[in-house]
């Protein structure tokens, strides 16, 4: 059954990544909107309908995380390869970066972290949710005040009217905090190699890793 719910999921990613926003793309192109800008609304749609209901329902429907793992690292080579053979999906992917590629490494290996060192999902599953919907919400919020991805206090705000109830609710007040770390640490970027897809669910993660000892 597992394998199943897996295959389940990696079509319903596929339908999201696919026909779905490649719906909404053309839509918002005849709409009048820039090309960029439906990409990065796009893209932010995918965070939330792919990324966040998949781990949201991981909990439920895996007993390990051999399958979480092997759907995560599938759709990381699927959305690089376009990369590297210079044929972009160019309803969501962009020349500059390849985030994406970053949000299915981390998706995976933060899921399989909170089971391996808790063996239990929440402990994963609300890192990666931070991820999906809170820079979800942060991002379609930015974008409709710009005409380009950049970073906005404002959109950080609302970020964490979703990440601190969020990690409350599931974990307490150590949830709490790393909702509150996420969206902070979702403002800043390193490098192109190390973005928020890697910054927020990894501090959000040890956040919660550490807080479980001293707490």
């Amino acid at each position: 059954m597992e394998g199943l719910w897996a295959g389940l999921l990696f079509l319903w990613v596929l339908f999201v990544v696919q026909p779905l926003t490649r719906w909404t793309y053309n839509v918002m192109r005849k709409r009048g909107m820039t090309h960029i800008k439906a990409v990065y609304y796009n893209r932010k749609i995918i965070h939330i309908l792919a990324g966040g209901v998949a781990a949201f329902l991981v909990p439920y429907l895996f007993t390990t995380p051999l399958y979480p793992g092997v759907l995560a690292t599938v759709l990381a080579i699927a959305t690089y390869l376009p990369h590297k053979k210079n044929k972009l999906m160019d309803w969501f992917q962009t020349e500059d970066n390849m985030y994406e590629v970053h949000f299915c490494i981390t998706w995976g290996l933060v899921i399989s972290l909170g089971w391996l060192i808790f063996k239990n999902w929440w402990y994963g599953v609300i890192p990666v949710s931070f991820m999906a919907f809170g820079d979800g919400v942060t991002g379609i919020i930015r974008n409709m005040m710009y005409n380009k991805r950049t970073k906005s206090w404002i959109g950080n705000l609302a970020m964490a009217a979703v990440t601190i109830p969020l990690g409350y609710i599931a974990l307490g007040n150590v949830g709490a905090l790393a909702g509150l770390l996420a969206s902070i640490v979702e403002h800043f970027e390193v490098t192109n190699i190390i973005d928020d897809n890697i910054t927020v669910p990894l501090t959000s993660f040890l956040t919660i890793l550490v807080g479980s000892y001293i707490v």
